[in-house]
């Protein structure tokens, strides 16, 4: 498949998807003869991982550290990319904590708006 029907697919954009493949965060994508990148199943498997792991906060160094070990199929390396997965899990549980404190304070804001927050709020 091309790179368009990749996006499509991934949800990624095409300079995303070049990008994730330049520094190595994908596996080099097979070309056709014309030079076209040639999606395959596995590189849309590395494409959405990576999205994931994006989304999951994960910076572009640490996934390009975390996905050059698996490349290396190295079982040595079992232990430095669970601790790297289980570091990205605490930071994202921070991150989910304060959301949440977040979202408890705007629900209290709503429910009790009419009370003091319509007072506090001429003060602002």
């Amino acid at each position: 498949m091309n790179i368009k029907e990749a996006a499509k697919i991934t949800g990624l954009s095409n300079d995303t998807i070049r990008y994730y493949e330049r520094i190595g965060i994908i596996m080099p994508i097979p070309r056709q003869e014309n030079g076209l990148r040639d999606f395959t199943e596995r590189s849309i498997i590395q494409l959405k991982f990576a999205k994931t792991m994006r989304s999951a906060g994960m910076g572009v160094e640490s996934l390009r550290e975390y996905v050059s070990m698996i490349f290396e199929n190295d079982d040595s390396t079992i232990v430095a990319r669970k601790a790297l997965l289980t570091e990205q899990a605490e930071l994202m549980q921070e991150k989910i904590d304060e959301m949440q404190q977040a979202h408890d304070y705007l629900i209290y804001k709503v429910e009790n708006y009419e009370g003091h927050m319509r007072d506090a709020e001429k003060n602002l």
